[in-house]
C-alpha cells in the first residue's frame, strides 16, 4: 500500500468514526449522514482510493475538473456539484452532476430542467444565504444564495419545471466564529421549508471544520474534503 494510500484511509477512518460518534450523541443514525467527499483540486488516484473504499458521493465545485473527473470513474459514482453556477456552464454540469447543491436563482433552474436528458431528474439543494454582519456579510453575499424570507416563494417557482427534485436547503456557515447558531438557525429554515415541501427533508450543512456541529443540529449531507485528503494543491 502506497503512503498516500494509507494516509488517506486512515483519514477516512477517522471521519467515519466522528461521523458515528457525533450523530449518537444527537440521537441520531450514521445512517441517516451522506459523506459527500469534496474531490476538488485532488487528482482521480485519490478518487479511486476512495472508491475502493467504498465512497460513491463525490463533490466538486467547478465544472472544468467535474466534467473531467466524472467520465473516469465508474458509473455507480455519485456526482454532487456544489460551487456558484454559470449561466453557460449548466449544460455541462448537468452532464455529470446528479444533485446540485448551489441553486439560487430561477433562470439556472430553468435551464438545468431543460439540459436534463428526458426520463431523468437532477436533485436541487437551495443554497440559503442567513443575513450576517461585518465582514463576514461580505463574504456571503460574495457566496451567493437566497434570503430566508425568499426560500418558500422560490421553492413554490421551482415547480414549473419538470425533471428537477428538490431536495431541500444548503448553507456554508462563516469562519472563524461558533457555527451552532448558524446551523440552528438552517435547521429551523430547513423544517419551515418542509412543511410546505414535505419531500424537501434534507439539509446540506457541514464542512471539514465544522461537520460535527452540522449533525448536531439536523444535516443530512456533509460535504468534507480536507480532513480526508489533506491541504490541497491545484491539479487542473
Amino acid at each position: 500500500m502506497s503512503t498516500r494510500s494509507r494516509q488517506i484511509l486512515e483519514n477516512l477512518a477517522q471521519v467515519r468514526e466522528r461521523i458515528q460518534n457525533a450523530a449518537v450523541n444527537s440521537g441520531r443514525s450514521a445512517a441517516e449522514i451522506t459523506l459527500v467527499v469534496v474531490t476538488k483540486t485532488y487528482p482521480i488516484s485519490d478518487i479511486e482510493i476512495l472508491y475502493e473504499a467504498g465512497e460513491r458521493q463525490f463533490g466538486e465545485n467547478r465544472d472544468q475538473e467535474g466534467s473531467v473527473k466524472s467520465p473516469a470513474m465508474p458509473k455507480d459514482v455519485h456526482w454532487h456539484f456544489q460551487g456558484q453556477i454559470q449561466s453557460n456552464k449548466i449544460r455541462s454540469i448537468v452532464s455529470w452532476a446528479r444533485t446540485i447543491h448551489s441553486l439560487d436563482n430561477v433562470l439556472h433552474a430553468r435551464k438545468i430542467s431543460q439540459a436534463t436528458p428526458e426520463g431523468q431528474t437532477r436533485q436541487l439543494f437551495i443554497q440559503a444565504n442567513l443575513e450576517l454582519t461585518g465582514a463576514e456579510s461580505e463574504v456571503a453575499a460574495h457566496r451567493g444564495g437566497i434570503a430566508p424570507s425568499s426560500i418558500i416563494d422560490f421553492a413554490s417557482s421551482l415547480t414549473e419545471f419538470k425533471n428537477l427534485e428538490l431536495l431541500g436547503v444548503m448553507a456554508v456557515a462563516p469562519l472563524g466564529v461558533n457555527p451552532s447558531p448558524f446551523f440552528e438557525q438552517v435547521f429551523s429554515l430547513s423544517r419551515q421549508l418542509q412543511a410546505q415541501f414535505p419531500r424537501a427533508k434534507y439539509l446540506s450543512s457541514g464542512m471539514s471544520g465544522d461537520f460535527e456541529a452540522a449533525i448536531a443540529t439536523g444535516a443530512t449531507h456533509i460535504r468534507l474534503g480536507s480532513s480526508i485528503l489533506g491541504a490541497r494543491t491545484p491539479v487542473i
